[in-house]
């Protein structure tokens, strides 16, 4: 996608947009599944998204900490996820933002996904704070020891109960926050404070209707700062949002990049 698919009101809104990014920093970005559905990724609460049709059949965390049987399922269906998972690949919009973190434009980008592709288009991983944490994972539930989900795939489908944590010998789940599990809350008071001192929130594919995460960008909004929103539908922000873009999160990203590139 290029940014010749953004209508001319829409690069207007963009080039304002630059000049209070210059104006005020610095810049977070606030990223929710509209910036992945590029990436063939669905969305969650948007016209065709999993929660929308129905097609979402999350465990819950009580239903996994309380039934070897449910655990021993997720871990049988492993290896499927993996190979899903690593079908899939960053877009336009996670490279730009990756480029606005090289040039020392985007202090940070706070993230519902638990897909991993800011990290594998790029960004620092210091500078990414994901609330809902990472498919690629494995975290133990007692100690909290994170081990990477290649260590695993290979055996995960054979296995004939759930594999314990080697260090302390705790449940083993993914990486990532179930319906029901406790939010992290390191990563929640980075994001919280990041949202009190930056100059600009950029949302990006979000519908904001995810707490506490969608309380981030209305955190940073109450504490002083510009609040511009980019996505497809609505959210529950755009009432307050000081610039509200429809549109698709690779293009305007990529024409928002170029605008900001030191290089123009």
């Amino acid at each position: 996608m290029h940014a010749a698919e953004l209508s001319p009101d829409q690069i207007e809104s963009l080039a304002h947009l630059v000049g209070v990014i210059r104006a005020r920093p610095p810049l977070v970005a606030f990223t929710g599944a509209g910036i992945s559905t590029e990436s063939g990724i669905p969305d969650y609460r948007g016209p065709n998204g999993l929660w929308t049709t129905g097609s979402a059949k999350p465990v819950t965390y009580e239903d996994f900490m309380s039934s070897e049987e449910a655990r021993l399922a997720w871990w049988h269906a492993l290896p499927g996820r993996y190979a899903q998972n690593r079908s899939t690949t960053f877009n336009a919009g996670h490279i730009a933002l990756v480029a606005l973190e090289r040039a020392g434009i985007l202090a940070a980008t706070v993230t519902q996904n638990i897909d991993g592709l800011h990290i594998e288009a790029g960004a620092d991983p210091e500078r990414v704070i994901e609330l809902h944490g990472n498919t690629r994972t494995i975290r133990c539930t007692n100690c909290g020891r994170m081990y990477p989900i290649t260590d695993f795939v290979a055996t995960a489908a054979s296995l004939t109960v759930p594999p314990p944590c080697p260090n302390c010998g705790g449940i083993l789940k993914s990486g990532t926050i179930a319906f029901g599990q406790p939010m992290p809350q390191e990563e929640l008071r980075t994001a919280f404070t990041m949202a009190q001192t930056t100059g600009v929130m950029l949302v990006v594919g979000s519908t904001l209707l995810v707490n506490p995460a969608a309380h981030v960008p209305a955190v940073a909004k109450a504490s002083g700062a510009y609040l511009a929103i980019v996505n497809i539908g609505e959210t529950a922000l755009d009432d307050d949002a000081d610039l509200r873009l429809e549109a698709s999160a690779g293009p305007a990203l990529t024409a928002l990049a170029r605008m900001l590139s030191p290089e123009d």
